[in-house]
């Protein structure tokens, strides 16, 4: 009930849902009305949606063929790496942090939130466009330095250093990037699965053990969960039997999505919230202001013009959920007190409540030649 209605008011104002799911967690979670206390039960429940949605967003893109569009997305995380260490040490010199410190601060300037941004592309309709595409591709690099970077956390805190860790998801990533090359000019993978066609039961399940079963072994070997599911998702997308999983898993989608947002809502501390408004508020829209201006900066230098520079900047202007995984390592480790860990979750969770209304502001950068100029650049 306290979704719907927020649902139905932001769809008045011409708001994203993703906002009522936010506030619909602050509402019912431990410091306002009290029905959840427990977080990290509905933190894993909501991790399916992740894994559904980059299920999803796999099975609807295209492979891109040509060079510029893989090779756009890696100088753009490179470069947007060095602008994030460079910028966290400037905060490091100026609130006297520790190295420790620094480092965590640039992680999260590394990460952005997959769910958040590849709504706002789906919902702008630049998702298959060359400069979605560039996009989409800087967030899966993401997923790619999610494993090196929980073990460089990891390794920080004084445990045992394995190159294991980083030799087997880098070989694994090649093996995916030479498959994706071999099959990114077939259209459609012809398999007959005619058992499948009207047992609805049989194809829920069967997409789900897909979608969850490749994410729980890209866990395994190292990548992210996430990364997995897109796999799988470019993999189904090329079989034709398989065209009955969009219909049969988006009311799953939905629903999990929904309640990932939720669980960000949950982990909103209230009472630190209000007596550390200053600090929240000013780290929040630093982390806004901040990140769109290093993304504008990089998309820039990849010649794109400046107003979609801007707008891939607002896109790209949150820290995501990897950040939030990143903050509890760091605690749960001791690399970080209580305080900054605390004041890292309320700007994270707080950026990407935020981001919702920054992203809308960014389209006022894009001028309607363009956007119609985008869509005919498809892959």
């Amino acid at each position: 009930m306290t979704t719907l209605g927020l649902m139905f008011l932001l769809k008045r104002l011409n708001q994203p849902y993703l906002i009522a799911y936010i506030i619909a967690g602050v509402l019912l979670g431990p410091y306002v009305l009290k029905l959840f206390n427990n977080t990290e039960e509905i933190e894993i429940i909501g991790e399916i949606g992740i894994l559904l949605l980059m299920f999803f967003i796999g099975m609807e893109i295209n492979i891109p063929s040509k060079k510029s569009l893989i090779i756009k997305p890696i100088l753009a995380q490179g470069i947007k790496i060095v602008l994030s260490f460079l910028f966290a040490y400037c905060i490091g010199k100026i609130l006297d942090l520790n190295n420790k410190s620094v480092l965590l601060i640039a992680i999260l300037f590394t990460f952005n939130s997959t769910a958040v941004v590849v709504e706002f592309l789906k919902k702008h309709g630049t998702l298959n466009t060359a400069f979605g595409i560039v996009i989409l591709n800087i967030l899966l690099l993401q997923d790619l330095l999610l494993a090196p970077t929980l073990t460089v956390l990891k390794f920080w805190n004084g445990e045992n250093f394995k190159i294991f860790n980083f030799v087997l998801p880098l070989a694994i990533c090649i093996a995916i990037f030479l498959i994706f090359r071999k099959i990114r000019h077939i259209r459609q993978i012809k398999f007959s699965s005619t058992f499948l066609e009207n047992d609805h039961d049989l194809q829920v399940f069967s997409g789900l053990f897909i979608c969850l079963g490749f994410g729980l072994v890209a866990e395994t070997v190292g990548l992210s969960a996430a990364l997995g599911s897109f796999i799988a998702g470019v993999l189904v997308g090329k079989v034709q039997a398989f065209n009955w999983l969009e219909h049969s898993l988006m009311p799953f989608k939905v629903f999990f999505v929904s309640l990932f947002f939720v669980s960000i809502g949950l982990r909103l501390d209230i009472h630190y919230l209000l007596s550390n408004y200053k600090l929240i508020v000013i780290g929040t829209l630093v982390v806004l202001i901040s990140n769109s201006i290093m993304s504008a900066i990089f998309f820039r230098l990849l010649h794109f013009k400046w107003r979609d520079s801007f707008y891939g900047g607002a896109l790209l202007s949150q820290t995501g959920e990897f950040g939030i995984l990143a903050l509890s390592i760091a605690y749960k480790t001791n690399m970080v007190e209580y305080e900054l860990y605390k004041a890292g979750l309320g700007i994270t969770c707080l950026s990407l409540l935020f981001s919702t209304l920054w992203i809308n502001f960014g389209t006022y950068f894009k001028a309607p030649r363009d956007k119609e100029i985008l869509h005919k650049k498809t892959s």
